[in-house]
């Protein structure tokens, strides 16, 4: 059976819910300021800081603190409605899971500390044949390569332009 892909705004709405159920399993209250480091989590179109979330939380709830932020962000990613990056920083990113994900390698520009999510299919595969060779059953997986620009080599006319 073919699924039908969700819009974002149905993503989100479905994302919600289940972030409602998953506060309610966990005995957690729903307040207003966790539901808007949700909102500003789902607003965000690329991957963020604790702080950015602070900053896109504050304008939609005045009242949203810095702890409440800190507090929130394992709960909304042991909901797995978002992603927990660590690139090596003394911060991490985060990423709003939205629809169906496959697999991703995350490539990190360590110049500017942007993020590509590149699809990687093969992912689950690959855990899975390694883990299964030692007797273990996969459980997380990431791939992550860390880099930077391309620079071409100095050329003799680089290094000695025409007078």
């Amino acid at each position: 059976m073919m699924q039908t892909a969700q819009s974002p705004a149905e993503d989100i709405v479905k994302s919600r819910a289940s972030f409602l159920d998953f506060l309610g399993r966990k005995g957690l209250r729903t307040t207003n300021q966790r539901m808007a480091i949700f909102e500003a989590a789902f607003q965000q179109t690329e991957h963020f800081t604790a702080e950015g979330l602070l900053a896109v939380a504050r304008k939609i709830d005045r009242s949203v603190s810095r702890a409440t932020v800190y507090r929130t962000l394992p709960i909304l990613t042991e909901s797995g409605l978002v992603r927990e990056i660590d690139v090596g920083l003394d911060y991490k990113f985060y990423l709003a899971v939205r629809g169906r994900q496959i697999d991703k390698a995350q490539v990190v520009d360590i110049e500017t500390d942007r993020i590509y999510e590149i699809d990687a299919p093969f992912l689950e595969w690959y855990a899975k044949s390694i883990a299964e060779k030692v007797g273990l059953e996969v459980v997380s997986q990431r791939l992550q390569v860390q880099g930077r620009p391309i620079r071409k080599p100095l050329t003799e006319e680089d290094a000695c332009p025409a007078k």
